[in-house]
């Protein structure tokens, strides 16, 4: 007899707590191998979580709004039985006598993949958690010292670096969730408090006021909707704007006469097909970046939380914006300067089809110290794209254009690629950004040089 079995939260990158918005499944669904369970959602992304086994739901061990860690269980699972076991069950079901009763027994633990024991929820128990669970989760003296009187506050690692962005002093903040824990949401009411009463509290460390928003009703001036705002949207909102008023920024509009590169690449791309990829503009342009960047350093790094170190970094990861229907995410393509195009061109494709499909893990979207963002596919010819703090740059490029360009003799037609990059104006002045580009340009007017 098939043994049911937990399924359990795999490794979903360096995150903890994160909340489920949506369960897919229900008890008695008969469900197959990498079928979606549920979904999470992060600071940054969702994501859907997939079942390791195919069979049947027994139960759900998890309820919308749940907070999981790694290693929390997720639901119950009667996996599928192999055939010969499926037809010995049967025989032995068979009208011939009644069968004794049958001892319960135990589900064993399903791991997707191994997993320490992460920091315990407080939380009403879930149904049949208590006997899926083999031994009690210790309690661990930080734990305990986190939730005592006069202790630092009780928040998770995510909540603790969310609060640092807005400047927020969680001792200031009162928790809502299990045992006075400070939850996200937490965080979120006492800045918007904060901002309703029409000033900063010294303590938020934000430098300046904030007028309160207006209420106005719109309705008395005609029909209206109210729609809620897709989650990737509500999440990178927040956080826009916060890069928008923490750094100084400034925009260098350069362009790159792109004629022979375009040339080159449709040479290349009946070779490329063959071996499986597509070859777009973009993995070259990467290349380009990369190379500009080993050149010019400082655009790759990052400052410290007090100001006043910069962060050198020996790699280079650079993010890739990613128009989703449910709005913009960066996913980031790692040591970009090691890899060929062909490599590039595979993992942007797929990571691009991860993101449209809302199966990025967090874990896909850190480390980067570079972002680009490619309108060409839409059109514009110009753009301020906003700096992803902690990175200290980004590239904006938009749609190429035929433009007449004199060449001492002749106006000829040529492909030009407008190029838009911001920084931040404490790590990179003027000097340093037109030097960049002006690389950046020498680079993709003749790929020959990325040979150099």
């Amino acid at each position: 007899m098939t043994t049911a079995q937990d399924v359990l939260l795999p490794d979903i990158g360096d995150f903890s707590d994160v909340e489920v918005i949506e369960i897919l499944v229900q008890p008695g669904d008969q469900i197959s191998v990498d079928q979606s369970l549920i979904t999470l959602e992060s600071d940054k992304a969702t994501m859907e979580i997939p079942s390791p086994l195919a069979g049947e739901v027994v139960s759900v061990a998890v309820a919308v709004g749940d907070k999981l860690s790694q290693g929390d269980p997720v639901l119950t699972l009667a996996p599928q039985a192999p055939a010969a076991e499926a037809q010995a069950a049967a025989l032995a079901a068979a009208p011939e006598e009644t069968p004794a009763e049958t001892p319960k027994e135990t589900p064993a633990k399903l791991e997707s993949t191994p997993a320490p024991v992460t920091e315990p929820e407080a939380a009403s128990p879930r149904p049949g958690e208590a006997e899926r669970r083999r031994a009690p989760v210790p309690t661990r003296p930080e734990d305990l010292a986190a939730i005592a009187k006069g202790r630092k506050p009780h928040a998770s690692p995510a909540v603790r670096r969310f609060a640092r962005e807005l400047g927020v002093d969680l001792t200031l903040v009162e928790g809502s969730g299990p045992k006075q824990r400070i939850l996200k949401t937490d965080v979120q009411d006492y800045v918007k408090k904060t901002l309703a009463r029409g000033a900063a509290a010294p303590e938020a460390g934000l430098p300046f006021r904030l007028p309160p928003a207006p209420e106005i009703d719109y309705a008395k001036f005609g029909e209206v909707a109210l729609v809620p705002l897709p989650r990737i949207k509500k999440i990178s909102g927040s956080r826009l704007h916060l890069n928008w008023i923490s750094a100084p920024q400034v925009t260098q509009h350069d362009a790159a006469d792109i004629t022979d590169l375009e040339a080159f690449r449709a040479s290349r791309r009946e070779a490329a097909a063959e071996e499986g990829v597509k070859l777009t503009f973009l993995p070259i342009l990467m290349k380009a970046v990369a190379k500009a960047l080993d050149r010019f350093p400082n655009l790759k790094a990052s400052l410290t939380g007090d100001g006043e170190r910069l962060v050198l970094k020996g790699f280079t990861h650079l993010g890739v914006a990613v128009d989703t229907p449910d709005g913009l995410v960066v996913p980031v393509i790692r040591d970009v300067d090691k890899k060929g195009i062909y490599v590039l061109a595979r993992e942007l494709t797929e990571a691009s089809a991860k993101a449209r499909d809302g199966k990025l893990l967090p874990g896909d979207m850190q480390g980067g110290c570079f972002t680009i963002s490619s309108l060409g596919g839409i059109g514009g010819t110009a753009f301020t794209p906003i700096v992803n703090v902690p990175e200290v740059a980004i590239l904006g490029v938009s749609r190429t254009e035929m433009k007449p360009v004199w060449n001492g003799k002749d106006f000829i037609p040529r492909r030009i690629l407008p190029m838009s990059l911001s920084y931040d104006h404490r790590v990179i002045d003027g000097a340093e950004a037109v030097r960049f580009t002006g690389l950046l340009r020498e680079l993709l007017e003749d790929i020959r040089s990325l040979l150099l």
